[in-house]
């Protein structure tokens, strides 16, 4: 059966918990950091295509026009 003491938790257990609670909030925020980045150069990607501009990377236009 269950003791029916109070459950006890070390303060080794709690620092390796704390570690790993801080560890994914760092992982999470650099995760965060790089959409963030890619969602610039993608912005920067569409921005810097010059308007009105229908030729394809070879220079040709394309075959429907």
């Amino acid at each position: 059966m269950a003791s029916g003491g109070k459950k006890k938790t070390t303060f080794a257990k709690i620092a390796r918990e704390q570690k790993l609670r801080e560890r994914r909030r760092d992982k999470q925020a650099k995760k965060e950091a790089r959409k963030r980045a890619g969602e610039i150069d993608a912005a920067q990607f569409t921005d810097a295509k010059p308007a009105g501009d229908d030729r394809s990377r070879d220079g040709q236009m394309p075959a429907g026009t």
